[in-house]
């Protein structure tokens, strides 16, 4: 016995298919639009979990005379894919171009209280029927692959290519008004707090690579940013008309109160952790002893994650993983000396090896100054633990 919501979902898909029917008639021909129709582009506002942390873009074909409201979209991926997880930590995951019924699209991001808005786009009905082909083309099970980029090749970044594709490059971005121009990782920050998991993992992992000035253009990989710039475009082949001929807020975002999730939060474990290594330290100073177990521990899960961090420099694709200064604290070469902290007397050279690991944390404190790459904020009760456990390891191999 199927329920009426089981039923309305049935029906749905059954419109969905009829669309599709007309979309790609069995001759393989699109149909042509009607003089009526309005290609719009849709701005999703972010989400509660990382994955929607930064927003979605898609494009709403939208024409009531031949019964067609399609969504396309390129935030699709197939978690059959083989080697799933491989390939995304590869940077070698294909991506796909995404049809949904409207109504569907616009119910699934109510649920999640997102926000949606719409830009109406200005374009002669050779651009409008141009645009939708090249969406139908290219949702073709041979065409809908892609391969991702988080920061050149998305969800957002599609939509200024696919467009300038369809209108032969006849789109002019301009500049929009209060513009500042930023770095990737404040681009990332912004919608972010800093005082997050998340953030932690991307200070991480992305490198300084993203620490240098976003052209005007790079600022697109956001969905908002798409926004902010679509507003301002011109089409220059049409005596440089608005692209934009309309916006609406379709749906704006019920403001719930935020949780006080401090004690949970990177800054605060980190806190409570550089603080429980400082007073083994203080206790072992005092006793003139030396926690061995600590030391492992600390030299284990550093080189750990350097090892992480140079597998994600060199063995992937990913284009934000390069030159990370990470390294610096997250030293890959402090698992290999894990033997010498074994030993009541380490080599000689050791106690040079701490002294290298002190300079190491010095320079990513010079690194952080001048810019050259932004660390994560709430890593830094970590890194000062790291620095006096260095000092004092150094000092105590000296007795």
């Amino acid at each position: 016995m199927y329920s009426f919501k089981d039923l309305n979902y049935f029906r749905r898909k059954l419109l969905l298919l009829v669309s599709l029917i007309f979309a790609f008639n069995v001759q393989g021909q699109q149909k042509k639009l009607s003089p009526e129709a309005e290609i719009s582009v849709l701005t999703i506002g972010p989400g509660a979990t990382l994955n929607d942390a930064f927003g979605h873009s898609a494009f709403r074909i939208k024409d009531y005379i031949k019964g067609l409201d399609l969504v396309f979209n390129y935030g699709v991926y197939d978690f059959n894919t083989p080697n799933f997880y491989l390939k995304f930590a590869q940077g070698k995951l294909n991506y796909l171009i995404g049809l949904d019924y409207y109504e569907d699209f616009y119910e699934s991001y109510i649920a999640q209280n997102r926000t949606i808005k719409e830009q109406v786009l200005n374009l002669s009905q050779t651009e409008k029927q141009k645009l939708f082909d090249y969406l139908a083309n290219n949702y073709k099970p041979e065409n809908r692959a892609y391969l991702y980029d988080f920061f050149y090749d998305n969800c957002a970044t599609k939509i200024k290519d696919v467009l300038q594709e369809a209108t032969s490059n006849s789109i002019t971005f301009k500049t929009p008004k209060n513009f500042e121009a930023k770095t990737f990782r404040s681009l990332i920050h912004e919608n972010l707090d800093l005082n997050s998991w998340g953030a932690v993992g991307i200070d991480v992992a992305l490198g300084s690579v993203i620490d240098r000035q976003a052209t005007p253009e790079q600022h697109m990989f956001l969905p908002k940013n798409i926004y902010r710039f679509f507003g301002a475009a011109t089409v220059k082949t049409d005596n440089n008309k608005t692209l934009v001929k309309q916006k609406r807020v379709l749906f704006e975002k019920m403001e719930q109160p935020k949780q006080n999730d401090f004690f949970t939060s990177p800054l605060f474990v980190f806190g409570v952790l550089g603080v429980f290594i400082l007073w083994l330290t203080y206790k072992d100073f005092k006793n003139k002893k030396r926690t061995l177990w600590l030391d492992v521990l600390l030299f284990s899960i550093t080189g750990i994650i350097g090892v992480f961090i140079l597998l994600l420099w060199f063995a992937t694709d990913h284009t934000g993983t390069h030159q990370n200064y990470n390294l610096l604290w997250a030293f890959a070469l402090n698992l290999l000396v894990i033997p010498q902290l074994l030993k009541k007397q380490p080599a000689k050279w050791f106690i040079k090896y701490l002294k290298f690991l002190i300079i190491l944390l010095c320079l990513l404190t010079l690194h952080w100054i001048i810019g050259v790459q932004v660390f994560a904020i709430g890593l830094i009760p970590f890194f000062i633990a790291l620095l006096l456990r260095y000092i004092y390891l150094v000092k105590h191999y000296r007795l």
